[in-house]
């Protein structure tokens, strides 16, 4: 599996990481580890306490909540990256569809590096509230 995307490519798409420098996006992706998933293995569960986030490298996975499909994610598509600020339960089940290659970034490894690098919260936060905009957006009807 080659797909010629570095993590930190993937990580300037997150809007969490959005306002991030090239730098600091690089801190992150070195903060991080690949990891590769079989189709068909859990990555994370509905309810349960999430402790990372990850982004699809290559392949594509299944979001389900409850019994429903919700969404598909491909190269580029990212979960989980709440938790990576709150040790919150997980909105969703994810399941891998195909086998895939994956960055994972874990909370504690994330809180190392903000309270390392100085700014990096601002640029955080503002990326946090306009995922909150968008996510407002959605769900406002006229």
């Amino acid at each position: 599996m080659a797909s010629g995307h570095a993590p930190s490519e993937y990580l300037a798409r997150v809007p969490l990481f959005a306002g991030l420098t090239a730098r600091e996006l690089a801190e992150l992706a070195q903060a991080g580890d690949e990891l590769e998933a079989e189709a068909g293995r859990e990555l994370v569960t509905e309810g349960r306490v999430g402790r990372e986030c990850f982004l699809i490298l290559e392949g594509e996975a299944v979001v389900r909540r409850g019994d429903q499909d919700v969404a598909r994610l491909g190269p580029g598509g990212y979960f989980g990256e709440l938790a990576l600020l709150h040790r919150g339960p997980r909105s969703a089940t994810v399941v891998a569809d195909t086998d895939m290659r994956l960055f994972v970034l874990g909370q504690r490894e994330f809180g190392g590096l903000v309270d390392s690098m100085p700014g990096l919260t601002s640029k955080l936060l503002t990326g946090l509230a306009q995922r909150l905009r968008d996510a407002d957006a959605e769900t406002l009807t006229y």
